[in-house]
């Protein structure tokens, strides 16, 4: 497989490695990045980068490929991909699809009039192991009808640092931190609950990142795990007095058009970091934490456990839970025969434009009917006068 690069970032890097590895042909044979974050991790493994452009028109038009990876910051995913779309080619690109619900709409109309089975969106959780044993639980009816959900993920302080001083600390690029980083999350649970949100509360801050708890102001001098992660575009080494307006907690609760709800809470500071999520249906319940490695099934009638799975990551350099590796194999036989792949770019829009509401609710204390948004979303994608003019005006 032949792909070209905009973006080659830490994440596109290490996409890299994993595709090589399934694919002893796998070439990029050009890349836009004036900063190439993601070379090293090439260069470490034997994969050229190929040919350096300027911009991505000249990419596209001076290379023959299968696939264009799109790795830029997330503010400027909308317009690579409009470019990927309209030369008609399979684009991919990494999560969050686009940062504002006026780009959300954008998109749709863009799905619309080129189609969306040739945009892939790099939501990896779908491909886990975990995942998918949990839908499968779901599917053979352990679990009923779809109750309530108890979700969070948790993140530790040299992951938490890593965003208060990388170019994601500033919302107008990433989106705000429930977009950039729990995305992957609500996607998960809007596909356990098959309904849109409907209502949506939240709140939150930043309450541990601030200067009053920076360790040198209590006599520790040992800052190194607040560097440990290294920083690419626009990176700073302040932490505790970072000039982002990232959150470093939050809250949010969301009632689906079909009555079911869920809580989701999101720390940046955890030092026993979980990825967990409880789902409670009318036949019984599920259990699970991607960061340490179970889940659990319960009848809710018997107390009976009915599953009881441990999951470990393929090799210590694995990111995600083993996820990555099936989404690179999923993702090079889409390239192949056309295969489906268990998340849409539809899907990501949907997860967007929750946790887009999630922040809408916090910064104005207020509940988001969604309902509306929807509304024009639908009329985008499907090409209505309300969604033309409304993805106009975007």
């Amino acid at each position: 497989m032949k792909v070209a690069v905009i973006g080659l970032g830490f994440r596109l890097g290490y996409l890299g490695r994993m595709f090589k590895e399934l694919d002893p042909d796998f070439q990029i044979v050009g890349y836009v990045d004036p900063a190439p974050a993601g070379m090293s991790t090439l260069a470490e493994n034997g994969i050229s980068p190929g040919k350096a452009y300027d911009t991505p028109e000249a990419l596209i038009a001076g290379e023959v490929f299968d696939l264009l990876m799109i790795g830029s910051p997330n503010h400027l995913h909308l317009d690579h991909i409009r470019l990927g779309l309209e030369a008609g080619l399979t684009v991919f690109t990494e999560k969050p699809i686009v940062t504002t619900i006026e780009e959300s709409y954008a998109l749709a109309s863009l799905l619309h009039t080129h189609g969306h089975d040739r945009l892939l969106v790099g939501l990896v959780l779908r491909y886990s192991p975990l995942y998918r044993d949990l839908r499968k639980a779901q599917a053979e009816g352990k679990l009923g009808d779809v109750v309530s959900i108890e979700a969070s993920e948790h993140i530790q302080p040299y992951h938490g640092a890593f965003f208060m001083r990388d170019w994601r600390r500033y919302g107008q690029y990433a989106g705000g931190f429930m977009l950039e980083k729990c995305c992957h999350d609500l996607d998960l649970y809007n596909g356990v609950v098959g309904a849109r949100p409907r209502f949506v509360a939240s709140f939150g801050g930043r309450k541990s990142f601030v200067p009053s708890n920076a360790p040198e102001n209590h006599g520790v001098n040992d800052m190194e795990v607040y560097h440990r992660k290294p920083s690419g575009w626009m990176g700073s080494d302040k932490v505790f007095d970072s000039d982002g307006d990232i959150i470093d907690f939050q809250t949010a609760i969301v009632e689906y058009e079909n009555g079911a709800s869920m809580t989701f809470h999101t720390n940046l500071n955890v030092p026993d970091e979980f990825r967990r999520f409880c789902v409670m249906g009318s036949k019984g319940m599920a259990e699970g934490d991607f960061v340490r490695g179970f889940m659990d099934v319960h009848d809710a009638r018997t107390n009976e456990k009915l599953i009881a799975n441990t999951y470990s990551a393929p090799s210590a350099t694995s990111h995600h839970y083993g996820a990555d590796e099936q989404m690179a194999e999923d993702v090079l036989a889409f390239v192949r025969t056309g295969a489906k792949q268990p998340v849409s770019a539809i899907d990501a829009l949907e997860a967007g434009m929750l946790a887009l509401a999630m922040d809408e609710a916090r910064l104005g204390r207020k509940v988001i009917d969604m309902k509306p948004v929807f509304e024009h979303f639908d009329a985008c994608l499907h090409g209505t006068s309300q969604g033309i003019a409304q993805a106009k005006s975007a």
